[in-house]
């Protein structure tokens, strides 16, 4: 069956969904997206991942698309035509078509609107399997890495480096020598005094859903994390390193840089934490 996506009102093959060669989004990275993950025909945490697309168009100037209600019926449209039970479901908004001048275009310029949806594995069943490694790189993106702008050419040179030489992700650090976040993840430790550590929300990080998902689900429980910057220092001497996001979950870092992190393998924190995790996903 034909992957189906929304553009700008059509409902259109994928193979023929195209914007504008004047698209701000193509011309200038003026936009913004969210990603959320669809288990068992539901999209989990969806209303977060709304709230972070309503702040982000909000730091921009760029205004809905479409009602906030009117863009999830849209969304389960496009669940509806694809037939799909499982993947990642994309939200782009760019502040739309225009002559390409930087400053915004004249007031009444309609934002553009793109919705896909793409394969992609299932929840894992357990941690057995679903581990990475990391290498770690300066932080060059820009000041405002809370707004989810698609302009990512940073976090693309940073995760190719980490292909380069076998590694998952890679793992930014600040001029500081503190670290801020993965190229497309949140970075949680637990150090070498046994407390659970991930970075504070800034303009220096993505507030990543999953983050705030998991810190839900630790409070109803009474896990106590600090949330504080941590060094690169740090990291290196953690017992566990492990990420999360919307696509990849929570995932353990087993090296970093080529050496391994706290015993070798994974850690109790990151067990229970994922099992915290996958309730809530079951749950919806």
């Amino acid at each position: 069956m034909s992957r189906i996506a929304y553009v700008n009102g059509r409902y259109l093959p994928h193979a023929q969904a195209v914007v504008h060669i004047e698209d701000r989004g193509y011309q200038f990275a003026d936009g913004v997206y969210e990603v959320a993950y669809l288990h068992e025909g539901r999209l989990i945490d969806r209303d977060l991942h709304l709230d972070r697309l309503a702040r982000s168009l909000a730091e921009l100037q760029i205004r809905w698309p479409v009602a906030r209600a009117a863009l999830v019926a849209v969304l389960d449209e496009v669940l509806a035509r694809n037939r799909r039970r499982s993947g990642l479901l994309y939200i782009q908004v760019t502040r739309g078509v225009a002559r390409r001048e930087h400053a915004f275009p004249p007031e009444g310029t309609r934002p553009a609107l793109v919705v896909t949806l793409r394969r992609a594995p299932p929840f894992p069943q357990s941690l057995d399997g679903w581990t990475a490694s990391a290498i770690t790189l300066p932080d060059q993106r820009w000041a405002r890495c809370d707004i989810k702008s698609v302009g990512l050419l940073a976090n693309v040179l940073a995760r190719q480096a980490a292909r380069v030489q076998g590694a998952t992700e890679a793992i930014l650090y600040d001029e500081s020598g503190m670290v801020t976040e993965g190229a497309s993840t949140s970075v949680w430790i637990v150090g070498a005094d046994g407390a659970l550590r991930t970075r504070p929300l800034s303009h220096a990080i993505l507030p990543g859903c999953t983050r705030a998902a998991l810190i839900d689900e630790m409070q109803r429980t009474g896990i106590v994390l600090e949330e504080r910057a941590f060094s690169l220092a740090e990291l290196r001497q953690a017992r566990e390193v492990f990420l999360t996001a919307a696509s990849t979950f929570l995932r353990p870092v087993l090296q970093v840089d080529g050496a391994a992190v706290g015993e070798g393998h994974v850690g109790p924190v990151a067990q229970d934490l994922f099992t915290l995790l996958a309730r809530r996903v079951s749950a919806g």
